[in-house]
C-alpha cells in the first residue's frame, strides 16, 4: 500500500511514517513513482509504537523491539521494568489525588494551614513528586 494508504487506515501523519523510517521503526518496500510504499504488515507495527509510546517507552527503546527485517524480539525483562515503572507512577499519583482531594474538602482555614497541603508541597519541592523510584508516602502521612 502507498503512504497515503497508510496515512489514511493509521491516523498517523507522512511528516511521522518519514520519520520512522529514518529512525529504523518501519521500513518502506520500494516506491510507485514519488510514493513510499508499505507492507500491510506495516500498520502492526505502527500500532505497536503507538502502544510502546503510551506506556512510555522512546523511540529508540521501540526500536530495539524490532529485528532488522521488522519481526518482534521483545524482549520480557524489559517489558517488567516498564510495568513496574508504571505502577511506581500510579503510586505516586494515587496519593497525590488524595492529597489534592484532602486539601479540597480540609477544615483548615487555609490551605498553607493543611498538613496535607503542605506535604505536598514538601514533595514537590524536594522533587519527590517527579521521582521514579519512590511513592509519596508523606502526603498520605499528612507530613
Amino acid at each position: 500500500m502507498d503512504i497515503s494508504e497508510v496515512v489514511k487506515r493509521s491516523g498517523v501523519p507522512a511528516s511521522t511514517l518519514r520519520f520512522y523510517e529514518e529512525k529504523g521503526l518501519i521500513a518502506s518496500i520500494g516506491r510507485q513513482g514519488l510514493k513510499r510504499r508499505f507492507a500491510p504488515y506495516v500498520l502492526d507495527q505502527l500500532a505497536l509504537i503507538a502502544l510502546g509510546r503510551l506506556a512510555g517507552f522512546s523511540l529508540d527503546e521501540i526500536a530495539a523491539m524490532f529485528t532488522s527485517d521488522g519481526q518482534l524480539n521483545i524482549n520480557r525483562q524489559t517489558l517488567l521494568g516498564k510495568a513496574n515503572e508504571i505502577d511506581q507512577m500510579v503510586k505516586r499519583l494515587q496519593a497525590m489525588s488524595e492529597g489534592l482531594k484532602h486539601a479540597a474538602v480540609c477544615p483548615a482555614t487555609t490551605h498553607m494551614e493543611c498538613l496535607t497541603f503542605q506535604g505536598l508541597l514538601k514533595d514537590a519541592s524536594s522533587g519527590l513528586l517527579s521521582k521514579r523510584d519512590k511513592t509519596i508516602v508523606s502526603v498520605k502521612q499528612g507530613k
